[in-house]
C-alpha cells in the first residue's frame, strides 16, 4: 500500500507474483483451463481525498495510467458539492498473455510449456505431477531432460541385484541421484507400480525405497590367539552369517584403540561394534550358541546398546559395565553428551539399578566411562574371568 493506504500498482503486482510462486497460474494453464478475467479491487481516495489531499490524489491517479499490461477501469467519486472525478477503481486481467506480460515470465512459462509437451509424449503419467508442482519442474528445468531419463531407465531395467552405480543414462551418475533424490522419489512415485516401491523407506534412503542393492555391512573382527591365516578380517555381514568363525567366546567392543590392543585370549575373537553392534550383530545368529561378551560404554548409551544386543541374543553377558569399574575410574570419568532415559527391559538387575542412578544423577551429572579410559591390568583380568 501507499503512504496513503492507497493501492498502488506495485501492491497489486504483489499479489499476482505470489500467485505465480505458488504455481497457481502456471497449473491452470497445465491443466488447460480457459482463463476467466481476474479483477482485484483498487481502494483510492474518496471524495473528501480528493478535496483535501489534491495533488496525491493527481499522483495516485497518474501512476496507474502508467500502469502497463492491465486493464484499469475507472469509477466515479465526488458529488454536487465537490465536484466528481473519474479515478481507477478496479484492475484486470484478461488473458494468460496479458499476465505473463505484466510479471515478465513469458520466458519461464514457454520454458515450462515446452517441457511438459515433451514429458507428455515420454512419460505421459508424469504431467499430472508437473500440472500440480509447476514451480518445481521450473527449478529443475536445466535437469528435467536428464530426470525424466532416470525415472524411465529404473522402470525398464533396474533390478533388486542392481547398484545405484549401473544406471546408465547420459550425464546421470550416482552423485547426480543423491543431488537430486527428493524430486526424483517424487516423479518414481507417480510411475512406478506398488511392487516397485517400498514405502516404509523415505526418499533419503533412495536405494532401499526403489529396491536396489545397498552397499553392503562389514564386521572387522580379529582372532585373539595365534594360529594359521590371517589374524584380522573384515567380511560381509551376510557372509560372516553363513560361515562362522569356530571361536567358543565372542567379544563385541566399540572402541577401535581398545580393538585392537585387547588381550590375547585363547579360542576367541573380538568384533568392533563401531558403535552400531547392535544392528551389526542381529543377522550372526550363531552367536547364539556362542560365548557372547558385550563390553561397551560405562553411560547410559552404552546400556542402551547392551540392552539391544540381548533383546537379540538373550544370553549375552556385559563385561566391564558395573559399579565397582565406575568407582575404581572416578578420575577418568567424562560428560556423556545426550544422555538418554530409555526404558531398558533387558538389562539385569545390578545393570539395570546403575543404569537407572546414571539417568538420575545419582553418582554426578551425565557420568561415562568410556571403555579406553579403563585400566589395561583390568582388562586382562576381566578378559579371563568371561573367557
Amino acid at each position: 500500500m501507499a503512504a496513503t493506504g492507497w493501492t498502488a500498482p506495485g501492491d497489486v503486482m504483489g499479489k499476482l507474483r505470489r500467485r505465480w510462486d505458488r504455481g497457481e497460474f502456471l497449473s491452470q494453464l497445465a491443466r488447460g483451463a480457459r482463463w476467466e478475467p481476474l479483477a482485484i479491487g483498487l481502494r483510492g481516495p474518496t471524495a473528501k481525498d480528493t478535496s483535501a489531499h489534491l495533488d496525491h490524489a493527481r499522483a495516485w491517479v497518474e501512476q496507474w495510467h502508467r500502469a502497463r499490461h492491465l486493464r484499469v477501469e475507472m469509477r466515479t467519486v465526488g458529488g454536487r458539492v465537490a465536484g466528481t472525478n473519474e479515478i481507477p477503481g478496479r484492475v484486470w486481467v484478461d488473458s494468460y498473455e496479458q499476465l505473463w506480460a505484466a510479471l515478465g515470465v513469458e520466458p519461464d512459462v514457454q520454458t515450462f510449456v515446452a517441457l511438459l509437451d515433451a514429458t507428455r509424449l515420454s512419460a505421459p503419467d508424469l504431467a499430472d505431477w508437473m500440472s500440480a508442482k509447476p514451480m518445481e519442474v521450473l527449478r529443475h528445468k536445466g535437469e528435467w531432460a536428464r530426470l525424466v531419463d532416470t525415472v524411465l531407465w529404473i522402470e525398464a531395467y533396474a533390478r533388486p541385484d542392481m547398484y545405484l552405480r549401473q544406471i546408465d543414462v547420459p550425464g546421470v551418475d550416482t552423485k547426480f541421484i543423491e543431488r537430486y533424490r527428493t524430486i526424483l522419489a517424487a516423479l518414481l512415485d507417480c510411475r512406478l507400480g506398488e511392487h516397485r516401491v517400498d514405502r516404509t523407506r523415505s526418499p533419503s534412503d533412495f536405494a532401499g525405497r526403489y529396491l536396489f542393492r545397498k552397499k553392503p555391512a562389514y564386521v572387522r573382527f580379529r582372532h585373539l590367539s595365534d594360529g594359521p591365516g590371517f589374524s584380522e578380517l573384515a567380511v560381509r555381514v551376510t557372509e560372516l552369517a553363513d560361515m562362522p568363525p569356530t571361536a567358543r567366546t565372542v567379544f563385541v567392543v566399540e572402541n577401535e584403540t581398545t580393538y585392537l590392543a585387547f588381550p590375547p585370549v585363547e579360542n576367541a575373537i573380538v568384533i568392533f561394534g563401531e558403535g552400531y553392534a547392535a544392528s551389526r550383530l542381529q543377522p550372526l545368529q550363531w552367536l547364539a550358541d556362542r560365548n557372547l561378551v558385550y563390553w561397551g560404554d560405562i553411560d547410559t548409551h552404552g546400556f542402551a546398546i547392551l540392552n539391544k544386543v540381548r533383546r537379540t541374543f538373550e544370553g549375552a553377558r556385559s563385561m566391564l559395565m558395573d559399579r565397582a569399574t565406575l568407582l575404581a575410574h572416578e578420575g577418568q570419568w567424562v560428560d556423556e553428551p545426550s544422555p538418554t532415559s530409555d526404558h531398558l527391559e533387558a538389562l539385569l538387575p545390578d545393570e539395570a539399578s546403575l543404569y537407572t542412578d546414571l539417568v538420575e544423577g545419582v553418582l554426578g551429572s551425565s557420568v561415562r566411562l568410556e571403555q579406553e579410559r579403563i585400566a589395561y591390568s583390568v582388562i586382562q583380568q576381566a578378559t579371563r574371568q568371561h573367557h
